[in-house]
């Protein structure tokens, strides 16, 4: 496959609009489609989410409701889920459906279970009907369905493992995977000649992400931080800062309008896109730079994020999407390729060690950090000021910077999730 048309491939898989988070979204689509093969009423419903999915989905609104968490959006999903609208499953959301949902919930047929085996993303559900049932699984990517059955009749089964040195060469695999591929002197040639009218399409999350950030800024929402920082905007930075704020503070307080996702997180879709539109609209950068430079920071956060995995104990706002935002914005005001990669590893070298801790409101203000730094990283590169390669996990690359990310965050990391959901059950 030629590469430009793989990688305009990628951002088309990987950037794509998600309403609410993307955790209990994605529960939410696995309980549509299981609803839809049951194909009758569901009598009982069993759910089973790994570390992460649960972290994610224990606190977090629920789009168009005042609800929060995973049970209340599958419940929602079987009043009006509809499988084909995938990350935006819960669209249709109205008074009578969240009536609806809570007759669900206090009926008691939904079981929410952990799997503490699981160690990368992964949601079961399995319907009962009055004499049917059915089972969903989905693996590795919020929307990557891997089993389908109905009955003791297998629908769909591309459920088995695979090595990581076979994920790139597995068609059945993510297209993701393929990123690996490349180089960051690719991607950034990439941005540079990829033809405009091949990558329009990123304007659409640019709209879409500026439009939830105005909600945010115009609306008593969540607890107020964006408007905060908004009052205290004293340049174009900071004004970016109050913007991402605001429509992540939006987003995770269920407010139903979709955000443009990155690499399967809205709040990283928030981070590659809306600080690069504010800062190149206000410095009156063209839409074609604007454009190619939030394409940048897509693949770059995708890039990462097939590093660390879908879900990860490290915050992927920060270290995925800070990073992405960072490049993004070397190369919005015309950063040379070294002085891009150089910010890419000062960003790493100073967001490492923020945490996920679940997705919820605290997390617009991980996301203001996010920004900032990626703002401090890329005003220094631009003027060769960086971290040198010899200090902690950076490397001379900013290829193997990112390896050694991956390996602090999946290996160094591996009871992080744990040790987390634990504190957070506790107050359950």
């Amino acid at each position: 496959m030629d590469d430009n048309k793989l990688l305009i491939d990628i951002l088309k898989n990987q950037v794509t609009p998600a309403l609410g988070c993307t955790e209990p979204g994605a529960v939410a689509y696995a309980v549509a489609k299981a609803k839809e093969i049951l194909d009758d009423e569901v009598k009982k419903l069993n759910i089973t989410v790994n570390t992460n999915i649960l972290k994610n989905g224990l606190g977090v609104g629920i789009p168009g409701t005042d609800e929060r968490g995973i049970v209340f959006a599958a419940a929602l999903a079987l009043v009006i889920g509809k499988s084909e609208y995938v990350l935006e499953v819960l669209k249709d959301t109205n008074k009578d459906s969240i009536q609806k949902a809570h007759d669900i919930v206090n009926s008691k047929i939904i079981n929410l279970e952990l799997d503490k085996d699981a160690d990368s993303l992964y949601i079961s559900v399995e319907a009962f009907g009055r004499k049917d049932k059915s089972k969903v699984i989905i693996k590795d990517a919020h929307t990557n369905i891997v089993f389908q059955s109905k009955n003791d009749e297998i629908l769909m089964n591309n459920d088995y493992p695979l090595p990581e040195q076979a994920k790139e060469s597995n068609p059945s695999n993510e297209i993701k995977y393929k990123i690996k591929k490349f180089s960051f002197d690719n991607l950034i040639d990439f941005a540079n000649n990829v033809p405009l009218n091949n990558i329009l399409f990123i304007q659409d999350g640019i709209d879409m992400n500026l439009l939830l950030a105005d909600v945010g800024l115009n609306n008593n929402i969540g607890i107020g931080m964006g408007k905060y920082l908004n009052k205290n905007v004293s340049n174009v930075y900071s004004k970016a800062k109050a913007y991402t704020a605001a429509a992540s503070e939006a987003r995770m307080s269920g407010y139903p309008l979709p955000v443009m996702s990155s690499a399967g997180s809205g709040n990283h879709g928030l981070v590659a896109i809306t600080p690069i539109s504010v800062i190149g609209n206000d410095l009156e950068k063209s839409r074609e730079k604007i454009i190619r430079s939030v394409t940048l920071s897509h693949l770059v956060t995708i890039y990462v994020k097939v590093q660390i995995g879908a879900l990860s104990p490290v915050c992927g706002c920060g270290v995925a999407a800070g990073v992405g935002c960072a490049a993004g914005l070397t190369y919005l005001r015309d950063g040379n390729i070294n002085q891009i990669k150089n910010s890419i590893k000062t960003m790493i070298a100073g967001v490492t060690g923020m945490i996920c801790d679940g997705a919820k409101l605290g997390c617009s203000y991980k996301l203001a950090i996010a920004v900032d730094s990626a703002v401090d990283a890329s005003n220094m590169a631009l003027e060769d000021i960086f971290i040198p390669s010899d200090n902690g996990i950076l490397s001379e690359s900013a290829e193997k910077t990112i390896e050694n990310l991956a390996e602090i965050s999946n290996v160094g990391m591996k009871n992080t999730d744990s040790t987390i959901l634990n504190i957070m059950l506790s107050w359950c």
